[in-house]
């Protein structure tokens, strides 16, 4: 009887574990971090591999120097791997490729 409950704890947990990094690997938030010296005005992350940039994800926010904001990135698709574009409020644009969102927990727009 040991023998069977020792081996259904111990299956118990290994089915937890794999639950919570599951759960942990859908996680697609990333705090983005505006370390420039200018505003940024819009904000888009795309799956890589598409040409569209989507809706700017800020709306009608904007994210000031030294700022961050918390924005989750999953679209529905399943997808990791996302290209970002900030747009500054001097008119400069910044593209950032390839970001896998899934272990990212930040990213930093620097100068």
């Amino acid at each position: 009887m040991r023998i069977q409950s020792a081996a259904a704890l111990s299956l118990a947990a290994t089915l937890f574990a794999l639950t919570n990094s599951a759960a942990m690997a859908l996680d697609r938030k990333v705090q983005i971090n505006n370390q420039t010296s200018y505003t940024i005005v819009e904000f888009y992350a795309s799956n890589t591999g598409t040409s569209d940039w989507q809706e700017d994800i800020l709306g009608s926010d904007v994210l000031p120097s030294g700022s961050s904001v918390m924005i989750n990135i999953d679209d529905g698709t399943g997808y990791c791997k996302y290209d970002f574009l900030a747009v500054f409020d001097d008119g400069d644009e910044l593209v950032s490729a390839d970001n896998n969102v899934c272990e990212l927990a930040a990213f930093d727009f620097t100068e």
